[in-house]
């Protein structure tokens, strides 16, 4: 008897490390850029994610009047945009995008206001803020594994995650928008600056 419990035990374990390494591990590496999808920035210039750059790439997906968590993040962001322009590789090395999933709402004139008050002016600054069809904003969302919908009262419910994406466009880390562990500034520059070494 006591064998059984012994086996059941260890099958137990190996499908909760299988679980661990599936959420932790392999979602997340199977997550990417998806090909055939552009999208419109802020000031109006079509934004193709086909053949882009070799760059790091941070994305968040958010929505304007979100009354915390995407404000927050993206704060955190350009706190992190901040550090590294002192490093010398944001822009060249490494570039944000921010995706609203509220396309009706968020026009390109209050994506501009967004932007701004995070001190993004313009396109070609290392930072870009983007807006599609429904249709392209779930197919971005969906590459992410990110869930969001409307209940009907102009606030949306969404995954509180940020993504972080190696040269290859592929996501190398999840980083969580709004539990516990929060955005951390330190955390992921140095995770920028290790994939960039």
């Amino acid at each position: 008897m006591k064998k059984w419990y012994m086996i059941a035990a260890s099958l137990v374990l190996v499908g909760i490390g299988a679980g661990i390494f599936y959420f932790a591990v392999y979602k997340p590496s199977a997550m990417r850029l998806p090909d055939g999808v552009t999208m419109e920035t802020a000031w109006g210039a079509p934004y193709s994610f086909d053949d882009l750059p070799p760059k790091v790439r941070l994305v968040e997906f958010i929505y304007t009047n979100c009354p915390d968590i995407c404000p927050n993040t993206t704060m955190q962001m350009a706190k992190l945009r901040d550090r590294l322009q002192k490093a010398g590789v944001f822009g060249r090395d490494v570039e944000f995008v921010t995706i609203t999933i509220d396309p009706a709402r968020d026009t390109k004139e209050k994506l501009q206001a967004y932007a701004n008050a995070f001190g993004v002016t313009g396109d070609g600054q290392g930072w870009v803020f983007l807006r599609g069809s429904e249709a392209v904003t779930k197919a971005m969302a969906d590459a992410f594994h990110f869930q969001y919908r409307d209940p009907g009262n102009g606030m949306m419910v969404h995954t509180s995650l940020a993504y972080l994406l190696n040269r290859d466009g592929r996501v190398i880390e999840q980083i969580d928008m709004g539990g516990a562990s929060r955005f951390r500034v330190d955390d992921v520059y140095e995770t920028i600056m290790d994939e960039l070494s």
